[in-house]
């Protein structure tokens, strides 16, 4: 299934990093930033997410709060936010539920024949729960496209 700009965001409930159950249902009426990535403490993983910690200010003036997801424990993912400094959610999808719903699970991680991993993606979900962006990127090593990203964000508020 692949998400499309102007459907209705799939739902979740995942764990953070607080051993807390958060859903996409508790960012109504804020933008959300809904970033997939592989997996935490690898070097593209580690890029994408500090440059969002170090530009969290665009986010937080464009009104939108940020969450990262990946399939790894939320205790992995609660050391790499930790060691990392990030400044915003991560969110366990350790049961490949999001990832499935998003159309962002590879069958086979490419690099380590790993099943399950989710592809780095990003999606821009408005104050209604409107996805506005989408993008998976072509391979683990690609960036999403920030630029699009906060430029969408603009258009929201």
């Amino acid at each position: 299934m692949s998400i499309s700009i102007g459907q209705a965001a799939p739902a979740f409930t995942l764990f953070d990093t607080e051993k807390k159950a958060v859903s996409l249902a508790d960012y109504k009426g804020k933008n959300v930033v809904v970033l997939f990535f592989p997996l935490a403490f690898t070097g593209v993983c580690t890029t994408e997410l500090c440059s969002i910690r170090d530009n969290i200010g665009v986010y937080n003036s464009a009104n939108a709060e940020v969450v990262g997801i990946s399939v790894d424990s939320l205790f992995t993912l609660g050391k790499f936010k930790e060691e990392q400094k990030l400044n915003f959610t991560l969110l366990s999808d350790f049961n490949k539920t999001a990832s499935t719903d998003y159309g962002v699970k590879y069958d086979v991680f490419p690099a380590f024949e790993m099943a399950g991993v989710s592809k780095r993606s990003a999606f821009v979900i408005d104050k209604e729960g409107v996805v506005q962006y989408a993008e998976i990127c072509p391979t683990p090593g690609d960036l999403p496209n920030f630029e699009a990203i906060q430029t969408v964000l603009n258009t929201l508020n």
